[in-house]
């Protein structure tokens, strides 16, 4: 057991694809730590920033009376319905509209942007008092209020009161203003804590958008009928019930998936080590193929999920060698036609040995049966060819002749970059996807060509050094 938790340990700390269950794993339990230094410090200049923004919009807006009891209903009805997060892979999604909306147009807009950083503040609290969050992620409440500035500015500026069918170009302005303000202020915030590129930021924004934009007018009908029944704003909390219990069944999905994946991970390095331990020199080079076909992988834009089956299909491609004999694998020369036949089995064995795991083994099996094909139909086992072939197979095929050829051997040493390099254009269109070897090339001449293992190495520094 102790073995098997130091495997998933060393996983988690060379993994090079992404990871979305990983990702909200991370996300989820960094909650209940101390944010770093660096982190803190942009909590406290957005938050900063934010009530400076929200102290000069009251400033700039005319005074106007508040109703103290719709205002105070709102907050906690906010407050609650932040607590119901639908969870993406780095963030989650919040039905805030069903009270904010009805906040912009049952309060002065003015007053709205400070009542939502409260909501938030106070529905963040509970999280600290039940130890679900560091107390220094509270600010983080503030910091998530920005939203809320961008439909308050543009209700202020048209001077809306109230709810009229003739303002609403002014909604729908208002609307965008604030998808326009998140957006920008939150991927600022993301690219400063985590250098996150904020097209990937973007992509999970659409979600929020979606959500905020199916939700904006059941506000709209509640804040209508609450302007002469404002008892009628208890008709959204059927529907937050509703939200937050699809929210719970999402995360439990998501946990689920979680475990899944790291079950994966651990069967997957697992094996690893099994063919490590069996033979040093198939362990070092399968670690060397696992690096250089997620770098091909990368540079043929290949999705988060295709990367990692590459990584398990290269990382376990040679797992039905442990069915052949060492003193075949070891043979200080070439082999004979017997041998061939017995070697040739192993991508047989490793589908055989793989796909009893079932999911995602099962088509790192296939990866594994297709990664001695080749592109002209002449490989084995099932003499596939072209497009036939797996994808991820092609790349593992590609990884793993050049680093095969740039790794001593018992029988020779090693080529350089330059014949490797040579060889592979040579057989571009006949054994290996000719797009896949110029990916290859681009991926080795990028970092002048080092051996594929100080790949595996550099990145893992960093992981660590993360």
């Amino acid at each position: 057991m102790r073995r098997l938790s130091q495997l998933r340990a060393r996983l988690r700390s060379v993994t090079i694809t992404p990871d979305a269950e990983g990702a909200f794993d991370d996300a989820r339990r960094r909650l209940a730590e101390r944010p770093p230094r660096s982190e803190r410090r942009i909590d406290i200049v957005q938050a900063a920033a934010f009530l400076a923004a929200a102290g000069a919009l009251l400033v700039a807006a005319p005074g106007a009376p508040v109703p103290v009891g719709i205002a105070v209903a709102l907050v906690v009805a906010l407050a609650v319905l932040s607590r119901v997060e639908i969870d993406l892979a780095l963030g989650f999604a919040v039905p805030t509209e069903l009270a904010v909306v009805p906040m912009l147009f049952l309060l002065p807009p003015a007053v709205v942007p400070p009542l939502v950083g409260a909501a938030l503040v106070i529905s963040r609290a509970i999280d600290v008092v039940a130890e679900r969050r560091h107390v220094d992620r509270l600010i983080r409440g503030c910091c998530d209020a920005w939203f809320s500035l961008a439909p308050a500015a543009v209700f202020v500026f048209a001077s809306v009161d109230g709810v009229h069918p003739a303002d609403w170009p002014w909604w729908l302005g208002a609307f965008a203003a604030q998808l326009a303000l998140d957006t920008l202020v939150s991927s600022v915030a993301e690219w400063l804590r985590g250098r996150r590129w904020p097209r990937l930021h973007v992509r999970e924004l659409c979600v929020v958008a979606f959500v905020d934009g199916a939700l904006a007018p059941i506000g709209l009908l509640a804040a209508a009928v609450a302007t002469d029944e404002p008892l009628a704003l208890l008709a959204v909390l059927p529907l937050g019930a509703l939200i937050a219990a699809l929210a719970r069944e999402r995360k439990a999905r998501l946990e689920q998936a979680v475990e899944l994946s790291s079950a994966y991970q651990g069967v997957a390095l697992l094996l690893g080590e099994v063919i490590e331990d069996d033979d040093h020199y198939t362990g070092e080079h399968s670690r060397g193929v696992v690096a250089l076909s997620v770098e091909i992988a990368q540079e043929l834009r290949m999705s988060e999920r295709d990367q990692r089956l590459v990584e398990f299909g290269a990382l376990l491609h040679d797992v039905g060698k442990l069915r052949v004999p060492n003193e075949i694998i070891n043979k200080p020369g070439p082999l004979d036609d017997d041998e061939w036949a017995i070697m040739r089995r192993h991508t047989i064995d490793g589908e055989a040995m793989l796909a009893p795991v079932g999911g995602m083994m099962h088509e790192v099996g296939r990866i594994v049966r297709g990664s001695h094909e080749d592109w002209d139909g002449t490989g084995y086992p099932d003499r596939l060819a072209g497009e036939e072939i797996p994808l991820a197979a092609r790349i593992v095929s590609c990884a793993d002749a050049y680093s095969a050829m740039t790794t001593d051997r018992s029988y020779r040493r090693a080529l350089g970059h330059e014949m490797a390099v040579a060889e592979l254009r040579r057989c571009a269109g006949t054994q290996f996807d000719p797009r896949v070897v110029e990916a290859a090339i681009v991926v080795v001449g990028r970092t002048a060509a080092p051996p594929p293992e100080a790949l595996v190495l550099a990145r893992a520094a960093v992981a660590a050094a993360a």
